[in-house]
């Protein structure tokens, strides 16, 4: 196994070095650990819901797709941007950087690509309950509400642009509508612009040696991860809730603080 300190402090600031072409739910879990195992710096998105970069996320989606609902007028990003959301600090990225794959690769034209393909079907029955539920379903808007207007965070907006402009829609109907053609057409469009010396077509349990070959490591001498299935996602998002409610209550408890506060120098003054 890699030193993971040296190799990062090595490779800090030198632009991605791997691009992880897949999409949500395709066991990016697994392989950002399996990458963290070789000693690669990976930032893998759902582990931090609220630390995440998600106005730059969201202006990524923005510059990508210009005709998402409420999407504000800019360029498209070059390298420069790219390095700032993400190169400047990390080796690799699983999840959030898959549906600007094609852009990653023309900024970073001397890194590695690794493409994992899963069956449509059994993807899109999990990438429903595992990302259109959490953003579009009845039961999941508190949760929406609270990290829009009351955290402060982005990370619904950028969420909603990435999956609009990714499944080229302006409503949940129209994500599900387009979703066969756009999961076929994001993989023939990468497989087109990467020649076959340059790519590692990669499939869940295939273990360690055809990512280890391809990518020059070491094979290490533990088990392939496996990582995030479905009694680790539903403990992971109820401890994602469990955080949105908690930095809720905290921001909800200083703001009334505050206005108690304010209220009482108000009295104060008035009475002076």
């Amino acid at each position: 196994m890699c030193d993971n300190e040296e190799f990062n402090n090595n490779h800090a600031g030198k632009g991605l070095l791997v691009i992880h072409v897949a999409l949500f739910r395709m066991a990016t879990r697994s392989l950002a650990e399996a990458y963290r195992t070789l000693g690669y710096k990976t930032h893998h998105g759902v582990e931090d819901i609220l630390g995440n970069p998600w106005d730059e996320i969201e202006q990524a989606a923005e510059a990508t797709w210009p005709t998402v609902p409420n999407a504000r007028p800019r360029p498209r990003f070059t390298r420069s941007d790219w390095d700032n959301l993400w190169g400047n600090e990390y080796d690799i990225v699983t999840d959030l950087a898959c549906p600007f794959a094609d852009q990653l690769i023309q900024a970073y034209p001397d890194a590695k690509v690794v493409i994992v393909q899963r069956d449509f079907d059994s993807w899109w029955n999990s990438y429903q309950a595992g990302v259109l539920d959490k953003l579009f379903s009845p039961g999941q808007q508190i949760f929406v509400f609270l990290i829009r207007s009351v955290i402060g965070s982005r990370a619904a907006e950028a969420m909603l642009k990435v999956n609009y402009g990714f499944f080229k829609a302006t409503s949940v109907s129209e994500i599900r509508e387009h979703a066969r053609e756009v999961y076929d057409e994001y993989y023939r469009q990468i497989r087109a612009i990467i020649p076959e010396a340059k790519r590692l077509e990669y499939t869940m349990g295939d273990g360690w040696e055809p990512l280890c070959a391809f990518l020059g490591k070491d094979v290490p001498d533990i088990p392939f991860p496996r990582l995030n299935d479905s009694k680790s996602r539903s403990e992971s998002q109820r401890q994602g809730e469990i955080m949105v409610l908690l930095n809720s209550v905290k921001k909800v408890t200083l703001l009334g603080l505050g206005v108690a506060i304010i209220a009482g120098l108000l009295r104060y003054f008035a009475q002076a």
